[in-house]
């Protein structure tokens, strides 16, 4: 399993890592948080774009899809997915704003989120996220 983690930055700044990412895509599960989700976007063919104020600090509300859920999230980030890939589903929704807050693959071993569950923002909100990408390994 290939995962992408966190960091700083624009993604499409960094096109070399997009090219690896593209290369991998097939090949090997692929899961990403924050600007490794971002980076998943543009490698299948979406689009990111800057936040006005970005998303900063905790208590962000998101919504899982699949589980007809509501998480409170950390989240620390200045860009999102703007245009979701073909043959990626959106799983998670930020209720502030309605960004995209994760996404997985309709048929691939890919799943991704924007916000961060190794943060911890509540007692365990978001282990099951880190179930899902273990899942992609199996």
């Amino acid at each position: 399993m290939v995962f992408l983690s966190n960091g700083p930055g624009d993604p499409e700044d960094l096109k070399g890592i997009v090219e690896n990412i593209k290369e991998l895509i097939g090949k090997k599960p692929i899961a990403g948080i924050c600007l490794g989700h971002q980076l998943i976007a543009l490698s299948l063919g979406g689009k990111t774009k800057k936040l006005k104020y970005g998303h900063r600090g905790c208590n962000h509300p998101v919504k899982d899809l699949i589980k007809n859920k509501i998480y409170i999230t950390s989240q620390n980030h200045g860009y999102y997915v703007d245009v979701l890939p073909k043959d990626m589903e959106v799983t998670h929704i930020s209720l502030n704003d309605g960004t995209v807050e994760g996404m997985r693959h309709k048929k691939l071993p890919i799943y991704s989120v924007q916000f961060h569950p190794e943060a911890c923002p509540g007692p365990k909100d978001s282990d099951y996220i880190f179930d899902e990408f273990i899942k992609l390994a199996l």
